[in-house]
């Protein structure tokens, strides 16, 4: 789960202790500490720069710190008075065409005139054009505070996209449409490049699986599972393919990925649903059927969860009730099992798709609050339909028949209440996969990030 890095500047043009004409600083130092303070215990790191900037050389080394420093996501430039914002606008300008983000902070309050000096700069970043998030609000109000939050996580996001790599194993899966992706699009749009790779390699590394990497992996599969799964052809297969699929993912740097699944591994090695499953579970941004928006979904969600991610099919979704039930085909982070019993091993089980079978993993996901999203393209323009919803178990006696429903009770399902207009979210959903974080404080982040990148936010 990320914490974002955030350079905290102060201006204002009467400073060092210049008091008003009856004897009070302008600048009051108790706000600027209580503001801080409400930022570091919302979970930012700040970096403070000590001096109050108000001339162009000090604005110019303030905010030229901040964009060398590599592990600044976004600047809050607070106003400690007013200023004049012709000194300070240049270098807010080349701070932000650095790709980091810039939020102007004024703490209400007529003493020290704080509005005067955050209006004028808002003004004057919006002539210019330079994008920004303005906040008028009092480090006492969390409403406010989270409005500052969830912009600099979504600076983080975009920053930790900037210059990433997305790995596609094979081609596109099962016909996926609305899943392809163009390389100039994802790298003007997000900084990411798009690189790809043959299955073969994945099936050469596959075979090359030691005997004791495999007996390695065995305490883990035990820790998760209640025990190692039965020891076959296809169940070694499985689980060689995920080591396989690990080890090449991180020697050729990709920092998410997706994989074509099904035609290719599927009929020629395994079914790709275990290894996705731990690769979930590891923490990885990924999808099948060589779905980019799906695998970008994913990736931003994990960051912003302190949980792995479950992406599977919008199978069913009842309008009345707002139930969605989200069942992927064996793949699912098996630390999200619920109380209703501990993750375990199944099998694919459609022939149709894949002739090599493989081992796969059945759940029903806990209890929890979270967020349902998915990025898409609309006559190439990208958009995202994020809701927040509650993750629920169904009643025990229910169980049986609630799996049964679908025809395939072996495969992980979700069960969800999304929070939202049922109409809107089905028209605007761009794809068959759901996928689903878990976090009250998911959906904020997400349609920042929409905002900073240049993505329609679509909130049913």
């Amino acid at each position: 789960m990320i914490k974002p890095t955030v350079g905290f500047v102060v201006y204002g043009v009467h400073k060092d202790g210049l008091k008003d004409p009856l004897g009070a600083p302008f600048i009051d130092n108790s706000v600027i500490s209580r503001s801080r303070e409400a930022l570091r215990s919302s979970g930012l790191l700040l970096k403070e720069y000590p001096v109050v900037i108000a001339s162009k050389s000090e604005a110019r080394a303030a905010l030229d710190r901040m964009k060398k420093d590599d592990e600044v996501d976004c600047v809050v430039l607070f106003s400690g008075t007013w200023v004049w914002a012709a000194h300070l606008v240049a270098a807010v300008r080349d701070f932000q065409l650095s790709g980091k983000a810039v939020l102007l902070w004024t703490h209400p309050g007529s003493q020290g005139w704080r509005p005067v000096g955050g209006l004028v700069l808002h003004g004057a970043l919006q002539e210019v054009g330079i994008p920004h998030r303005f906040v008028y609000g009092p480090a006492e109000d969390p409403a406010e505070i989270g409005r500052i939050v969830s912009y600099c996580r979504a600076a983080h996001l975009r920053r930790h996209l900037n210059m990433s790599t997305i790995g596609t194993f094979g081609g596109r899966g099962m016909g996926q449409t609305c899943g392809a992706a163009d390389p100039s699009q994802w790298m003007r749009m997000f900084g990411v490049d798009i690189d790809s790779r043959d299955t073969t390699e994945l099936i050469r590394r596959a075979t090359e699986i030691s005997p004791s990497e495999l007996d390695a992996l065995s305490p883990r599969l035990v820790k998760l599972f209640g025990a190692a799964p039965e020891k076959s052809l296809v169940n070694e297969r499985s689980i060689r393919l995920y080591l396989a699929l690990k080890s090449v993912v991180e020697k050729e740097s990709f920092d998410f990925y997706t994989i074509q699944s099904f035609p290719g591994l599927g009929d020629d090695f395994a079914a790709t649903c275990f290894a996705q499953s731990m690769m979930l579970e590891d923490g990885w941004g990924t999808s099948t059927l060589g779905d980019f928006n799906t695998a970008l979904s994913v990736y931003l969600l994990g960051r912003l969860s302190a949980e792995p991610v479950y992406y599977g099919d919008l199978q069913h979704l009842d309008k009345g009730t707002r139930e969605i039930k989200i069942i992927g085909d064996g793949a699912v982070p098996p630390s999200l099992a619920g109380t209703l019993g501990p993750a375990g091993f199944a099998t694919h089980g459609i022939p149709t798709e894949g002739q090599a079978g493989g081992l796969s993993v059945k759940l029903v996901c806990k209890v929890g609050e979270g967020a349902l999203a998915r990025l898409g393209r609309v006559q190439g323009e990208f958009r995202m339909t994020v809701v927040p919803c509650s993750i629920f178990e169904p009643p025990a006696k229910t169980l049986d028949s609630r799996l049964a429903e679908c025809g395939i009770p072996f495969w992980p399902h979700g069960f969800v209440t999304a929070h939202g207009d049922m109409d809107v979210l089905v028209q605007n959903w761009t794809n068959e996969y759901a996928c689903l974080g878990y976090g009250e404080d998911i959906v904020p982040a997400l349609v920042d990030f929409c905002e900073i990148t240049g993505v329609k936010a679509i909130q049913p």
